[in-house]
């Protein structure tokens, strides 16, 4: 699960970092800080670029843009994203509703001690969503699991399977990484969006690129090569058509 902060105040920054981080050890090792930034224009950028799970955000912001304009701007492109406010005013709360920004917490900024407790148990939450998401809405995510670790991963940011060299694992190719975890191609139950190019490969359908039918090979949106077996071509041209 990965997690964006914005705090402008380098006190609370700090803080913030240190209670996830000790969380993410002793708890949920799935758990890790993607950006941590004091403006809003460089979590705004982050976005666009990265996939984010969780925001932690400071409604006052020395900037022209607060705290609850980045939870709009996070609303409009990502509907299921975990939105923890922290704030030095109550009042705020209020219009965490008006703007229907479906916050996950509302932390005011209190003793530190305090803070730390509060950050932790709304951590506690959100990563129980993030778990429930992977499980039980499979039309949008594909979870893996990596030793301790979990991680959805959106099948839209997906570009292959392919059968790893080490026996019984599989490596996944998507927009934010490569991964590796054990499963076979044959127990890959995704839908029509992906094909079985190749006896080791499982392509997404929307993230080819270009195909070569010629010499047998589909590049993908980030330029990976994929081989096509010989008789696999007629499949995927019509598999395309649709």
């Amino acid at each position: 699960m990965r997690i964006a902060i914005c705090e402008d105040d380098t006190f609370y920054q700090n803080l913030i970092v240190e209670t996830i981080k000790n969380y993410a050890l002793f708890q949920a090792p799935s758990i890790h800080i993607a950006s941590c930034t004091n403006q809003p224009s460089s979590l705004l950028k982050e976005m666009a670029h990265t996939q984010i799970d969780c925001y932690i955000l400071d409604i006052e912001l020395n900037s022209s843009v607060n705290g609850l304009d980045i939870a709009q701007a996070i609303r409009q492109q990502d509907p299921l994203a975990h939105i923890i406010f922290i704030t030095t005013h109550a009042q705020y709360l209020t219009l965490t509703f008006k703007y229907k920004l479906a916050a996950l917490d509302f932390i005011m900024k209190d003793s530190p001690a305090q803070i730390q407790t509060d950050i932790t148990e709304a951590l506690q939450a959100a990563f129980t969503k993030y778990r429930q998401l992977g499980m039980t809405d499979q039309t949008k995510w594909f979870q893996i699991k990596i030793g301790e670790k979990v991680k959805n991963i959106a099948l839209g940011d997906i570009y292959f399977f392919e059968t790893a060299s080490q026996p019984h694992k599989i490596q996944l190719h998507e927009r934010n990484g490569c991964y590796s975890f054990y499963g076979s191609l044959k127990e890959l139950d995704l839908g029509d969006d992906f094909f079985r190019c190749h006896k080791s490969i499982l392509v997404h359908l929307k993230n080819i690129k270009e195909v070569n039918f010629k010499e047998r090979y589909i590049i993908m949106e980030n330029g990976s090569h994929c081989t096509v077996a010989f008789r696999s071509l007629k499949a995927l041209q019509k598999a395309l058509n649709k």
